[in-house]
């Protein structure tokens, strides 16, 4: 049953970024996010009561809340970049960037926690996906209609910025999910990401446009945080019950899912050399997890 849970993840993490596309082409991006983190905060919630560790919160320390909070910060700065150049760019060419986080991942481990386990092999893996990534972002996309037109380069910025502070979200969530049980400092990181998204969405001024969301654009958006939530929830129960070993590289084929989708459903194809680029990102995520 835990491999069907498996599965569950990747697919749904694979729609949140097609959700998300079509959610925010009307909709200022980081209102987007602060709706839709509000329906994500349910779901890690309700995985906290699943579990029953909400009892626990009394116990942690001031230091592992402290770097809960430093993650959610970061977890939230990287939501912003992801959707702001989701907003800017294709899928294919956002999510394969993001995903390349796994690179700085692994980098930020070997030097500031010291996981020098197979270190040749990860080192491998960070050039196979590195070579992959270098691929996708060299491609001269074309708009997949003149309704969704590529606007200039500064999606890359984006793309890398969440990359990169992802990157550190996984670090900081690593020191600080020592001490507490993995979906209750979920939830909490959750939360201060609602914090932020929000803060973020009026100093722009983006929460005046609450009430002139278009029905539709409302509709994905609430669907791309249903479809994170539900990814979470399917990605701790597999791996309450099967080995990370197994159930962590299932999870990292939503990217393979993510590129499927945006061409079944928003008219999205990759060209040969993305599509070596993606093939290569897979293999080096595979050989860094197997």
């Amino acid at each position: 049953m835990w491999v069907l849970y498996a599965v569950g993840s990747a697919v749904f993490a694979g729609l949140t970024a097609i959700l998300a596309k079509v959610g925010i082409r009307h909709t200022p991006s980081n209102l987007a996010t602060a709706i839709r983190t509000v329906v994500v905060l349910c779901f890690a919630w309700l995985a906290v009561f699943v579990v029953g560790s909400q009892s626990t919160i009394g116990t942690l320390s001031g230091g592992t809340i402290g770097f809960l909070v430093l993650s959610g910060l970061a977890t939230g700065a990287s939501w912003l970049c992801y959707f702001r150049a989701l907003q800017l760019a294709d899928v294919n060419q956002v999510t394969p960037i993001d995903k390349s986080s796994i690179v700085l991942t692994v980098l930020f481990a070997i030097v500031l926690l010291g996981e020098t386990d197979s270190l040749a092999t990860r080192l491998a893996g960070i050039a196979v996906i590195t070579a992959g990534t270098d691929l996708m972002i060299d491609r001269h996309p074309r708009p997949a209609s003149p309704a969704v037109p590529t606007r200039g380069p500064g999606w890359l910025v984006y793309a890398l910025g969440s990359a990169v502070v992802a990157a550190l979200t996984a670090i900081l969530g690593k020191v600080g999910i020592a001490d507490v049980e993995s979906n209750l400092g979920t939830a909490i990181r959750t939360a201060v990401v609602l914090v932020m998204a929000w803060v973020v969405a009026f100093a722009t001024g983006e929460h005046r446009g609450l009430n002139r969301i278009p029905r539709r654009d409302l509709v994905f958006i609430l669907l791309s945080g249903v479809a994170t939530g539900a990814s979470w929830l399917c990605y701790f129960r597999a791996l309450q019950a099967g080995p990370a070993s197994v159930v962590v590289p299932i999870d990292k084929t939503s990217i393979v899912l993510t590129v499927a989708f945006a061409w079944l459903f928003l008219g999205e194809r990759l060209g040969r050399r993305a599509t070596i680029g993606l093939v290569l990102i897979l293999a080096g995520t595979l050989l860094m997890l197997v």
